[in-house]
């Protein structure tokens, strides 16, 4: 399996971030890939679960926002 660049994680939805890292995670557990390519899949998982980081963190600072912004109103 060619492991793309790490660069177009940060152009991935948090479902596609997670489906594909759901994927990397299956293939090393398989134990199949060369030594090189677990070092890739690897990379790429990291990559991938920062990226979800990401979206979750954004999405409780959308959600902490909104709260307060509710509970300023009444």
């Amino acid at each position: 399996m060619a492991v793309p660049p790490a660069s177009d994680v940060q152009a991935l939805s948090y479902e596609d971030a997670r489906d594909e890292l759901i994927r990397v995670v299956a293939e090393l557990e398989q134990g199949s890939a060369t030594l090189e390519q677990s070092l890739s899949l690897w990379e790429r998982g990291e990559a991938l679960a920062s990226r979800c980081e990401e979206w979750l963190i954004g999405a409780k600072e959308r959600l902490d926002a909104a709260r307060g912004a509710a509970s300023g109103q009444g």
